[in-house]
């Protein structure tokens, strides 16, 4: 395997974000949630322990190689299928609510652990 393979902004390496971005960061996000980030935040309050894990992880996997510049990060945000554009006040406040997202643990999993 390329060692880079994990690297690669692709839908295969982002399921769980593309998911995300077709459902959420669509053209109809200001008429739905308000702004990117309500909308991540309605994610996180929406979504399933193992559903929004992977999606906030596969997040920050994105911000770290884009090294979260709006070019950069909108440009692997549109390749994985988000219709929208973040500005560069949006990007940290999404960071953060998927940051927040990654700390709540659900106490039904934290039962069968």
């Amino acid at each position: 395997m390329n060692p880079n393979a994990k690297s690669e902004i692709t839908v295969m390496n982002f399921p769980a974000l593309h998911t995300f971005l077709r459902g959420y960061f669509h053209e109809d996000v200001a008429d739905e949630y308000g702004t990117p980030p309500e909308a991540a935040d309605q994610f996180c309050d929406d979504a399933e322990t193992d559903e929004r894990i992977p999606v906030a992880r596969e997040w920050q996997q994105l911000s770290e190689l884009t090294h979260a510049q709006p070019v950069a990060l909108n440009a692997a945000l549109k390749k994985l299928g988000s219709a929208i554009r973040l500005n560069e006040e949006e990007i940290p406040q999404v960071d953060a609510i998927f940051a927040r997202c990654l700390a709540v643990k659900s106490h039904r999993r934290l039962a069968t652990e």
